[in-house]
């Protein structure tokens, strides 16, 4: 007859046999799987709109119209301050 292995769960490099955790502790580590493939789905969520706005975001600076090239303004100079009369 083969041993069966019971599930375990490591934490700070401690295992614990699941089936001896408190039912506290195994209500928590099930939230805590359950908050752990929420934050998977989310994430593949992320990935898809990120991709979709990607996606417009070239759509739509593809459809805006070319500007032609322009010449670089010359740079105007500031006029230059008149020195104030010495009074003598």
């Amino acid at each position: 007859m083969a041993v069966q292995k019971q599930p375990k769960l490591s934490i700070n490099n401690e295992e614990h046999i699941i089936a001896d955790l408190s039912e506290n502790a195994r209500a928590q580590l099930e939230s805590l799987q359950y908050a752990e493939g929420e934050i998977r789905r989310l994430n593949r969520e992320l990935a898809m709109a990120t991709t979709a706005r990607n996606a417009y975001s070239q759509s739509l600076q593809a459809s805006l119209p070319a500007k032609t090239a322009k010449k670089p303004a010359a740079a105007k100079k500031a006029p230059a301050k008149k020195k104030a009369a010495a009074k003598k």
